[in-house]
């Protein structure tokens, strides 16, 4: 079994927190969508749009840190989210980065290699680095035997902007570190499932799945075989107890909505 019935329990607990949080305190900021409800004519529609999007505000990539966490947890000598990477980065070690990424972005026939671009990486000088605080720290930590893994969690639809700034904070963790060690850019979900992943503004910018891990590669990769289906089944089974719960309060803000138009 990929998770054991206490990581399901933790996880569960986590999300319940969450939501019970979000039931107690939640409060409509905007008071009035006059536009919008009067177009979509149904306020309860309007108020769960409002709702669901503070819920999700709420949890936000957090979450998925937080039960990274838990998940890898029992199978890893260390295991920490929001992990402050240190190191210093030289105007060698920068030069260098930056000519791989601008090669990556500007030469349509130039392919991501993680390995070779490490190695070039680990060549440069890192004499007279200095601090940089931009890019220092990694959304999830795991180290299991020697090797050390580190990711960075994005939302699954980023413009190139974000897989540029990405893949140059991956590849500045390695500077850091002056040494090998794992880096990744990691998507919770497969926003195209059950297509495989594909995105224009990745263009060639990662070395899939050396570098970079969507939805199932990602959480199997912390907790072995099927733990994103059972993850899914976790969060499922929270959404079942809680759909009730939801729609009241839901109904609770639309009456309300209509009685402040």
């Amino acid at each position: 079994m990929a998770l054991s019935s206490n990581q399901k329990q933790k996880i569960k607990q986590l999300l319940e927190s969450k939501i019970d949080k979000k039931l107690t305190s939640y409060l409509r900021e905007t008071t009035s969508m006059p536009f919008l409800s009067r177009l979509m004519q149904d306020s309860e529609k309007v108020a769960s749009y409002s709702f669901i999007h503070s819920l999700a505000t709420s949890l936000g990539m957090s979450i998925y840190e937080d039960v990274s966490k838990i998940i890898a947890g029992d199978s890893s000598k260390e295991c920490f989210t929001k992990y402050g990477m240190g190191g210093v980065l030289s105007r060698q070690q920068k030069s260098v980065i930056a000519n791989i990424v601008r090669e990556l972005r500007n030469n349509p026939t130039k392919r991501s290699n993680i390995q070779s671009e490490i190695r070039e990486i680990l060549k440069a000088s890192a004499s007279n680095g200095t601090y940089q605080k931009d890019g220092n720290i990694a959304d999830f930590y795991m180290k299991r035997g020697n090797d050390e893994y580190y990711f960075e969690i994005k939302t699954v639809k980023p413009n190139i902007d974000v897989f540029k700034e990405s893949k140059t904070k991956l590849l500045e963790w390695v500077a850091r570190k002056r040494k090998y060690i794992k880096v990744f850019l990691a998507f919770p979900y497969n926003p195209y499932h059950p297509q495989p992943y594909s995105r224009f503004t990745m263009q060639n910018m990662m070395d899939h799945p050396n570098d970079f891990l969507i939805g199932d590669e990602y959480w199997n990769l912390l907790g072995g075989k099927d733990t994103f289906k059972e993850l899914l089944e976790v969060f499922d089974f929270v959404g079942k107890n809680y759909k009730e719960r939801i729609s009241k309060k839901i109904q609770e803000v639309a009456k309300l909505k209509i009685e402040n138009y």
